[in-house]
């Protein structure tokens, strides 16, 4: 039997909070922070609504396309960049205002932007990084909500070699905190996987400073 694009218990919305335990780091996943009804909504209105883009890197000298489509949302004034990309935000749409909110609500943590990614296949990918810009602080808090098809998180840290890779599943209508420390001590990356086809959205929540050193919104 062909496996489900989504593939998760028709549960409801749950608060349920699961610790990973993430050396010089706070790490929090919610396995369904969005009802599978929510999750299903979204990862289509997302798909077929946000003006989505393909974004060029230079890379020793050759400009190449980034490995997967973005859109880049925020309050005004929220200008974030990262590998030599500017990028200045869309306004928010207003339906995405109630998902906001429970991101914020969940993570205990307020955000002005969002960076949208869709993984079309298997292979989209993004490599080894930290979400460590300036804008986003001496010690950013992200969170990443994850629809459509499953795919693998991974993590190794920054300098410690006696720790082993971290690979978390990440599924349709879940969220993933990662708490200060994450970003200044560890790497994440989502690899390719040749057997995936099936499209993924993630949106990953962040706090951009402004000139002033104060977050977009209070």
């Amino acid at each position: 039997m062909q496996s489900s694009l989504f593939d998760v218990p028709d549960d409801e919305a749950s608060d349920e909070c699961l610790h990973h335990d993430l050396p010089d780091a706070g790490l929090l996943e919610f396995p369904n922070a969005l009802s599978r009804r929510e999750a299903d909504r979204l990862f289509q209105r997302l798909s077929q609504e946000l003006p989505w883009e393909q974004v060029h890197i230079r890379i020793a000298g050759r400009v190449l396309p980034v490995p997967r489509l973005q859109c880049w949302i925020g309050d005004q004034g929220s200008t974030y960049g990262y590998s030599g990309i500017r990028m200045q935000p869309l306004p928010w749409p207003a339906w995405l205002a109630p998902l906001r909110e429970r991101v914020e609500t969940l993570a205990k943590h307020r955000f002005n932007a969002v960076l949208a990614n869709l993984y079309r296949t298997g292979t989209d990918s993004v490599s080894w990084h930290s979400d460590d810009e300036p804008e986003l602080g001496a010690t950013p808090v992200v969170a990443s909500l994850s629809l459509g098809a499953t795919r693998v998180f991974e993590l190794k840290h920054k300098t410690r070699k006696d720790l082993a890779k971290r690979r978390i599943a990440l599924r349709h209508g879940s969220l993933l905190i990662m708490g200060k420390g994450t970003q200044n001590n560890w790497l994440h990356q989502i690899p390719k996987d040749k057997g995936t086809v099936a499209p993924r959205v993630n949106l990953t929540f962040r706090s951009i400073l402004l000139r002033q050193g104060r977050p977009a919104r209070d």
